[in-house]
């Protein structure tokens, strides 16, 4: 059994700030069982480019402390596309056993394109407002504008593998299923919308087909769990242990390979 730091990634909007955790209580609990797991501190609205450039120097931060040769990653969302993008095209596939994605729009999402495509005198005060919260969060480059628009909808891969270091770093994709807007009162709405744009299973923000991305392994549950709530944000107890039981399978799968 080999015992890689899980190093956890966090996607748009979310991230640790004061007594808010990007991923609930996942982290604690992934390091209770005793695994050695440690949330990234990038950016929430930085772009892909920047956001990789923060998840490296974390990584080979990690790496240094805790004399490791290799890390295994569990992103989720963007954070996803931010993590591929550092392992391919910043040179860091030697120190990457795995990465697991976790609801990951890799072919982007309708949602961001219908938000890029609101009128310039609508999203531009938007993308300022946004921008500046998420300075006082702590964020070093936060670009509201350039994250909506390299996530629209692609009928290709958003990030695309380009050196062949990459394919020796086992990559694996989960889904999840919001199957009603009353399950989750917070991605209720954008699953409204998702439903009517994406036409077919969504999590509120990712459909399926943009989920899937090296070996696919289905929804992480088999119940109704919208993208915020696999992080176990503002889950319900019951459904919250359920999501921290998921992680800490992953996570024994993970130190077996």
């Amino acid at each position: 059994m080999n015992n890689h730091p899980i190093v956890l990634v966090h996607g748009i909007m979310l991230k640790d700030f004061w007594r808010f955790k990007a991923f609930g209580k996942i982290e604690k609990q992934l390091n209770k069982a005793g695994y050695r797991a440690f949330t990234a501190d990038h950016d929430g609205l930085g772009t892909t480019e920047n956001n990789a450039v923060q998840i490296k120097a974390f990584i080979e931060r990690k790496l240094e402390e805790t004399h490791s040769e290799k890390v295994h990653i569990i992103a989720h969302s963007k954070g996803g596309l931010d993590a591929l993008y550092m392992i391919d095209r910043l040179g860091m596939a030697d120190k990457v056993s795995s990465i697991t994605f976790i609801c990951t729009p890799h072919k982007g999402s309708m949602i961001a394109s219908k938000l890029y495509d609101l009128p310039k005198i609508i999203r531009t005060p938007m993308a300022w407002w946004c921008n500046l919260v998420y300075r006082i969060f702590g964020d070093k480059h936060p670009d509201a504008l350039k994250v909506c628009e390299a996530l629209r909808r692609n009928p290709h891969f958003i990030v695309s593998i380009e050196n062949e270091e990459t394919q020796n770093v086992f990559m694996q994709s989960f889904s999840s299923t919001l199957k009603h807007s009353k399950d989750d009162f917070v991605m209720g709405i954008p699953l409204f919308f998702s439903r009517r744009l994406e036409k077919c299973d969504s999590d509120g923000m990712v459909s399926l087909d943009s989920s899937q991305f090296g070996e696919y392994r289905g929804d992480c549950l088999d119940e109704s769990i919208s993208h915020s709530e696999i992080v176990d944000f503002l889950a319900r107890k019951k459904k919250s242990e359920r999501v921290v039981q998921f992680y800490l399978k992953l996570a024994e799968e993970l130190a077996l390979r």
